[in-house]
């Protein structure tokens, strides 16, 4: 047995404070109660990592195919593999077809059965267990929801009239879902210019520039035949006389970009066209289909068309989704209409997640707006049976029944308890959900049992769409707005009220309030319902399907997630991480967790050194506890790969091939995960998200436009040609799915501000949470910021005039509490309607004073001169030695131009450099701190070896460098330190990765002579004859082959070798030839490795090499004279599922139950250990290893 600290981990326990113990008991944690006391209790997290430090799993039962001896099976795996946890999660019910019998269908009590000795297996083995909120993954439903406690949405009719006499009208009821709808009010209203004509009712002549197709169908109301155009051309419609359009609706089976973005054209003779407009598409999420309404300016013609030309598009991204992929233009209806309607409201009423341009008073001239006056409420004059009984004054009058229904969203990844979605703004129905699903399996678990295992409640990423009523958000509504909602409630229907201003506000609060009680109505009841039972709550993101603030919910959350994805740009979900790691920031939580390599086509070549990169660029983002996604139960013991999501997922579970050797990928893991969960990070920058609602979390390519200088014009140039999308360039990533190459990526995200770190900041932290405390601006969860940005126009906050008063208050508040402020805009109005129009007037006061107080303090600088309100803070009249006079703060004017923040005190955190002096290229980093030490993480993002200068914002410690691969400790011998930083050099592997820790305090100011890194130097090489035993049960050869040379299996004569996917155990007897001088270590170097080696030396196990360089210390287990070495090398399954493709099925080895297999003609991927295979010594060794490397 291996040394071991006299400390015990017990004493580790208590120092860590009890962040550990109540993640693991489910209790929430903050930054104040992760941090060590002394050097050793951090040396001791790295090397022996508590229980919290380990990853989790989602763990599916699919298709009700589940076994007591598969459960089993996977917990022990689990253990044995060092996860933590595993999050119980359910998809899809048995079906038809049962792919075990009896099947465990959700609730019945063989299910119940199941349940409970997954609770017991796990409390034998120490692990601990987390339900989602519902069956299936998505979201919060079950059959206990009844139509009344579902979703709700606003639903309409319309019905047209002359007036003059008495009459009574049976008022057609609006769409109801599931049988279910009731009344909210009823209005009548002069009818609007234009009101009840369209296209549908003046019926045009359809054609197209198409061959194919039936474009006259896009004029019929309701029709689901699909038009489609993949080259540029047009649609047009012609009418007898001229046609007065004002508005133009789209609609696709499905939600199409390029519909959206159609160039609407009109002409008097249909050879002259002018152009009308070209159509802007609304931000939109992945689950969007409903229909968009565009205003248009009032043209009247006889023709229209209806111009798709690709060119001009934008890349894709999670909040413009459909343009990701190939460009075509799919529609199915296009309907002009001669009445008024307000831009895009079908997004802006919360129906679903969008942002839309607001609508201009050239669109809707007040002139075309119901003057609020002239609507009647008739809601009394209504009977029971949707008849109202009216006398209305002469004149055309409109009659609008407004009233709410299910939106019919389920819980669809569901079986036994599948059901509508839950109402989020009713606690009640939110409760219900809750006891009915997670607090059923702690009564069926017993309070002994499932008290000590069943932990978490967990809600997963939004896949159900928005909403916009409940029986409660009128009221909720005039508590929060400050006014009545009722008598505005047309604009919900599109219906411009008063005037474009008057419209847009309204609908603006109505967003704000969705956004408002999503968190503290579903949320928050949830957060409630967990604590009472003494569980903690996960959940990962909210956009972009519900209208919402997408960090605002991560206050009521123990533990935020987010999720990526791996090798599916198209499904890749970086903006969530954003929200999870800023969510998580800015509310002092201090785990963040990651739903990890997500794939949308599962590839079968998965292994750890491939996974690695995107790892840590995961870590470096702020992640630091991996949810691997995903491990699928498999029933049988004797079917492998087994059970799958539907080729969803990487495949992670106990009949992978590398299961065994893979942990030393896990352990990998449990170390960085064990330091990136101590102390707080490091930030310097808060990112102000803006007040339009939905809004989440800011990318970096969107501040390019506010801080040009410190991206550099080479990015900010790249970005504006990404932009452009010029030809809208295609890629194919996975296999056969092709989508715009230009796509914001994930990628992106590594170090894009060279050195500085920022959070997004959303209103509720800037109003309720932030405060002034030496120049920094503070969050009582101990996120510090030295700057907040508030950027110019981006996407999801387009409309770059806007403020409510309350932010500019605040604004003016920090600035005169001494924060510094970059503004990228000018604001001159309030987006809400609360005060209009005084608040108008308000906002443009408050940010007048504010660059008056600001202008003010750089004036009382010795040789000061007021600045003129130029663009630039860098002006002749504002000079950069005057930023900051005396260290007082001022209110910047953006854009930023300077290529650091240096000017504002805010040195860059870290800085890396070729020997050149060139900027080193991807370096993903993350820093953490406590009172007692420092921790940077630094990651290389190519693959290729990289020899850097590192400069780090921190002085007075010695830096030590901490290798999570191998749990190595050594201090760094060359360092300087000067000025408050630290330089050194350092050598990644490629995807290689490493620690610098500061937690000795040193007077010294530089290091000692040597190198940060190991060299060596080839002693003896290791050729042939290698004697190779294949595993009989995988399909290989029964007795052991000679290899006379290492050798590839995929290009072997034998079959059995050549499909081989497995382990296979190299041996060789060698005698060493070398002399080990005192305190000279010797490595044994694999060479290239296909993909997994476990190394034996003398039956002593030396370590698993999975990742470069494939190098171990068999220093301890070498001897002179005789020595036997065994290495055992697993690849991945592709190679075999690639040669039982092409055999019938009784002869293939294995068995794929939910998952496709590759082709039989896919090419075979390197399998084996190729070398070359050499012992080496230190040439230039580090300085000596402190204390032992990490075990478990």
């Amino acid at each position: 047995m291996k040394h071991r600290p006299s400390f015990s981990l017990r004493h580790l326990g208590l120092r860590l404070g009890l962040s550990a113990l109540l993640l693991g008991s489910g209790g929430p944690t903050s930054w104040a109660q992760s941090v060590p006391t002394t050097a050793a209790d951090l040396q001791a997290a790295f090397q022996h990592p508590p229980d919290a430090a380990k990853p989790w799993v989602f763990w599916y039962w699919m298709n009700a195919a589940v076994t007591p001896e598969g459960i089993t099976a996977d917990l022990e795996a689990m253990h044995e593999a060092g996860i933590g946890g595993a999050y119980l999660m359910p998809i899809r019910g048995a079906g038809e077809k049962p792919l075990i019998t009896p099947p465990a269908e959700q609730l019945s009590p063989r299910w119940w059965d199941m349940v409970r000795h997954a609770l017991r297996e796990a409390d034998r083995l120490g692990l601990k267990l987390a339900m989602h909120v519902s069956d299936g993954f998505a979201l919060a439903g079950g059959p206990w929801i009844t139509p009344e406690l579902a979703m709700q949405k606003v639903v309409f009719s319309e019905t047209r009239l002359t007036g003059g006499r008495k009459q009574a009208i049976q008022l057609p009821q609006p769409a109801a879902v599931k049988g279910y709808y009731r009344d909210i009010a009823v209005y009548a209203y002069p009818t609007p210019t234009g009101g009840g004509v369209s296209t549908y009712t003046t019926k045009p002549t359809v054609t197209s520039s198409a061959k194919e197709g039936k474009p006259e169908r896009l004029a019929v109301a309701g029709n689901k035949d699909g038009f489609k155009l993949t080259e540029p051309g047009w649609v047009q419609y012609a009418f007898g006389q001229p046609f007065t359009a004002r508005s133009l609706r789209i609609r696709s089976n499905g939600y199409n970009y390029q519909a959206n973005r159609l160039l609407v054209e009109a002409s008097q003779d249909g050879k002259t066209f002018r152009p009308v407009v070209r159509l802007t598409p609304p931000r939109s999420g992945w689950q969007d289909s409903s229909a968009v309404t565009h205003a248009l300016p009032t043209t009247t013609a006889r023709f229209f068309r209806f111009r798709y030309d690709p060119a001009g598009s934008e890349p894709g991204g999670e909040d413009l989704d459909a343009a990701k992929w190939k460009p075509a233009l799919k529609v199915s209806e296009i309907r002009l209409s001669a009445e008024a309607r307000i831009n895009q409201y079908e997004g802006k009423n919360g129906e679903v997640w969008r942002v839309s341009p607001r609508s201009t008073a050239r669109q809707l001239p007040d002139s075309l707006c119901v003057p609020l006056g002239k609507v009647l409420n008739l809601t009394n004059k209504l009977g029971p049976d949707g008849r109202l009984t009216w006398t209305p004054p002469a004149g055309r009058w409109t009659i609008l029944r407004v009233g709410h229904t299910a939106t019919g969203y389920t819980n669809y990844t569901g079986g036994g308890a599948l059901g509508l979605e839950c109402d989020k703004f009713n606690p009640a129905a939110v409760q219900l959900q809750f006891d009915s699903w997670f607090g059923e399996a702690l009564r069926q678990g017993g309070p002994e049992l499932a008290g000590r295992v069943l932990k978490t409640l967990h809600v997963d990423s939004w896949e159900c769409g928005s909403q916009n009523w409940s029986g409660n958000f009128a009221a909720e509504f005039r508590q929060r707005r400050g006014y009545d909602l009722l008598p505005y409630l047309p604009v919900l229907a599109g219906v411009p009220l008063q005037s474009a201003e008057v419209s847009e506000r309204v609908l603006f609060d109505v967003r704000q309030t969705i956004a408002e009680l999503v968190g503290d109505k579903f949320y928050a009841t949830l957060a409630a319902a967990a604590r009472a039972k003494g569980v903690s709550f996960s959940a990962e993101a909210i956009a972009p399907t519900m209208v919402s603030d997408g960090l605002l919910h991560y206050q009521h959350v123990d533990a935020p997630m987010g999720e990526f994805w791996l090798r599916s740009p198209t499904h890749d979900k970086p903006n969530d991480m954003l929200d999870a790691v800023s969510g998580a920031h800015i509310y002092g939580k201090n785990i963040v967790q990651a739903e990890s390599f997500t794939e949308l086509r599962m590839a079968w070549d998965e292994h750890p050194a491939m996974l690695k990169s995107v790892q840590d660029r995961n870590y470096a983002l702020g992640v630091n506890r991996l949810v691997y996604h995903v491990f699928a139960h498999n029933p049988w013991l004797d079917r492998q790969p087994g059970m799958t999501l539907n080729g969803v997922g990487l495949y992670f579970q106990r009949d992978q091939t590398w299961w065994r050797p893979g942990r030393a990928w896990v352990d990998y893991a449990r170390r960085c995960q064990a330091l990136l969960q101590l102390g707080r990070p490091v930030v310097d920058l808060a990112v102000f998200i803006g007040e339009e609602t939905p809004r989440r979390a800011v990318l970096p390519e969107r501040l390019t436009e506010t801080l040009p200088g410190i991206f550099g014009p080479q990015k900010v140039q790249s970005e504006q040609k990404r932009l452009a999308n010029a030809s809208v360039p295609m890629r194919e990533m996975p296999e056969k799915v092709s989508a715009t190459a230009g796509s914001f990526t994930a990628d992106m995200l590594v170090d894009p501000l060279h050195g500085y770190a920022y959070d997004s900041f959303n209103p509720d932290a800037l109003l309720r949470l932030a405060q002034v405390r030496n120049g920094r601006i503070e969050l009582p969860g101990g996120a510090s910021y030295g700057l907040l940005v508030v950027p110019g126009a981006t996407s999801l906050w387009p409309d770059s005039t806007s403020m409510t008063p309350a932010v500019a208050h605040k604004l003016r508040e920090l600035v005169q509490a001494g924060a510094t402020i970059l503004l990228d805009r000018q604001p001159s109005r309030s987006p809400e309607l609360r005060g209009f129009p005084q608040a108008d007037q308000e906002v443009k006061q408050l940010t007048a004073r504010l660059q008056a107080t600001t202008e003010a303090k750089a004036s009382a600088a010795p040789g000061a001169t007021a600045s003129s309100g130029s663009p630039s803070p860098f002006s002749e009249t504002l000079r950069l030695e005057q930023m900051r006079p005396g260290g007082e703060a001022h209110l910047l004017r953006g854009p930023y131009t300077a290529d650091s923040f240096e000017p504002l005190g805010l040195l860059r955190d870290l800085t890396a450099s070729y020997s050149g002096g060139q900027r080193a290229r991807g370096l993903a980093w993350t820093h953490r701190t406590a009172e007692q030490f420092d921790i940077y993480f630094v990651s290389n993002q190519l693959d290729s070896v990289q020899t850097i200068d590192l400069s780090l914002r921190v002085a007075g410690r010695q830096p030590e460098l901490w290798d999570a691969v191998t749990g190595e400790i050594r201090p760094a011998r060359d360092w300087q330190q000067e000025n408050g930083r630290t330089r050194l050099p350092l050598r990644l592997e490629p995807s290689g990765s490493l620690f610098v820790v500061f937690r000795q305090p040193t007077t010294q100011t530089a290091g000692h002579s040597g190198p940060n890194w190991l060299t060596t130097t080839p002693a003896q090489p290791l050729g042939g004859p290698w004697q190779v035993q294949f595993d009989t049960k995988a399909g290989g050869p029964a007795q052991p082959v000679a290899f006379a040379q290492l050798t590839d299996w995929s290009q072997h004569a034998d079959e059995a070798i050549r499909h081989y996917s497995g382990t296979a155990d190299y041996t060789q007897t060698f005698r060493w030839k070398g002399r080990k001088k005192s305190g000279q270590r010797v490595y044994l170097e694999l060479g290239q490795v296909n993909n997994l080696a476990e190394v034996e030396l003398n039956g002593q196990p030396v370590g698993t090499a999975w990742t470069a360089p494939y190098r171990l210390d068999i220093t301890e287990a070498v001897r002179k004279g005789p020595n036997q070495l065994r290495i055992r090398v697993t690849n991945t399954w592709a190679n075999r599922l690639i040669g039982d493709a092409a055999l019938p099925v009784e002869q293939r080895h294995t068995s794929l139950t939910t998952a496709p297999a590759p082709a039989a003609t896919k090419p075979l991927l390197p399998a084996g250990l190729l070398g070359p295979v050499v012992i080496s010594t230190e040439t230039s060794p580090p300085a000596p290893l402190l204390g032992e490397r990490g075990a478990f």
